[in-house]
Parts: structure tokens; sequence; C-alpha cells
């Protein structure tokens, strides 16, 4: 575990060190920035609409029984916000494009294809990290951004369309207003900035250790999963310790 936090580190040091070279690589920045973001903007949408929807049927109902209707949109505000939006969808990329990393750079290892660009005297960590890394520190945080709009959308209209809550949509946004604030929606935006550097590095470092052939690629994309996973749930609580000082 120590050998992999030390291997995690200094290629998560010696990426940004490349960070001056990154115009180089646009082009390959664009393309992982157009996979990561673009193609999953269709489920980041489905994924909060719905959960915005659950947060105000679970806490809506309970408010109004207490006559705190007018918490209900601040409540589902603040923790899409702050906690569901950035933690949902790090998990959601963490599946779909951690994996998709992890399998491709371990492909290219077990045929060794990143030892032939060593021999061309090409850097790994320029050529395959680096766009990687810079295109989901990117395009995590606008679709969390996203995804806290489209959340508070999805809990404004249950909160309408239910009957034992019955807050009009104005309402529910005016309420919204007066608890969350812009920092919130800040914090939120920070974490997952950090959550996207740790499922970019824990990825790409999975798949260039990959040895042993397609076996191997399959332990590779389920270590890097289940590791990104676990990191951003105990990220989660010390970024969460440290931004509510």
């Amino acid at each position: 575990m120590f050998e992999n936090i030390g291997e995690i580190v200094l290629l998560f040091w010696r990426t940004l060190m490349a960070l001056p070279l990154v115009w180089r690589q646009r082009r390959k920045v664009m393309d992982q920035f157009f996979e990561i973001g673009n193609a999953s903007l269709l489920m980041v949408c489905v994924l909060s609409f719905f959960i915005g929807a659950v947060i105000a049927l679970q806490t809506g109902p309970v408010l109004v029984e207490r006559s705190l209707s007018s918490a209900v949109g601040g409540v589902v505000g603040i923790s899409i916000a702050k906690e569901l939006a950035p933690v949902m969808m790090a998990i959601l990329i963490a599946g779909r494009i951690g994996s998709a990393m992890a399998a491709e750079i371990g492909s290219m290892c077990v045929y060794q294809e990143v030892d032939a660009l060593r021999t061309m005297n090409i850097n790994p960590i320029h050529y395959l990290v680096l766009p990687r890394l810079v295109a989901i520190a990117v395009a995590l945080p606008m679709l969390v951004v996203f995804a806290i709009l489209v959340g508070w959308f999805g809990g404004a209209v249950v909160a309408e369309a239910n009957d034992h809550i019955a807050i009009p949509f104005k309402a529910f946004f005016h309420d919204l207003r007066d608890i969350v604030v812009t920092k919130d929606v800040a914090n939120g935006v920070f974490k997952s900035f950090c959550f996207a550097l740790i499922i970019g590095i824990v990825s790409c470092h999975q798949g260039l250790v990959t040895i042993g052939g397609p076996r191997g690629i399959g332990r590779s994309v389920t270590k890097a999963v289940v590791n990104s996973i676990v990191l951003i749930v105990i990220f989660d609580y010390i970024l969460t310790r440290i931004l509510l000082k």
C-alpha cells in the first residue's frame, strides 16, 4: 500500500513538473476533454436531476410537517452544491472515465507500446498522463456546476408537483437563494477539482503498472475504480473539515 502511495505521489509530482509542456499536447487534451465532458453530459444530467428529486422527496414532507416549508429549497440546494453533486459526479467519472484511462494505458503497457514510446525518446508521462490529468481537472468541475443546476431544477420540479410538499417553483428558488451562497457552490467545485486529480492520477498509475496480459488489464481497471472511489470518500471528509473552518 505504501509503495503504491509513493508511486502515485511521485507520478503526480512528475506530471506537475511537465505542466509547461501541456500546450504541445493540446490536441490530445481536447480529445480527452471531449470524451470526459461532452460524452458524459447526458448521464450527468439524468443522475443529477434525480438526485435533486430524491432529496426534495425525502426532506420536503418532513420539513413541511414541522412548518419549515421555507427551508426545503435551502436544504436541497446546499446538500447538492456542497456534497452530493461533487461526490456523485466524481464516482460516476471514476467508473466511466477512470476505468477507460486504466484500460487504455494498461493495454499499451501489456502490448509494449509504452516501451516503444521510451525507445523513441517520448516520455510516457508527457504523452499519456499529462493530457488526461489536465482534461479531467478542467472537465469535472464544469460537469459539477452543470449537475448542481440540474439537481436544483429536479428538486424544484418535485417540490411543486408533489402534493405533500406543494411549494411553488418560484418560492423554492427564492428560499434556495436565501440559504445557499456563492461559497457553498465554490466549495463543491473545489472538491470536484481535487477529486478529478485523484481519479486521473490513480487511473493512469494503475495503467502504467499493468502486467500479465488481459487478466492484468482487468485487474488494473478494477483497482483504478475501487481505489479512486475509496480516496474520493476519504478526501471528501478531509476537505469538508478544512472548508468548514
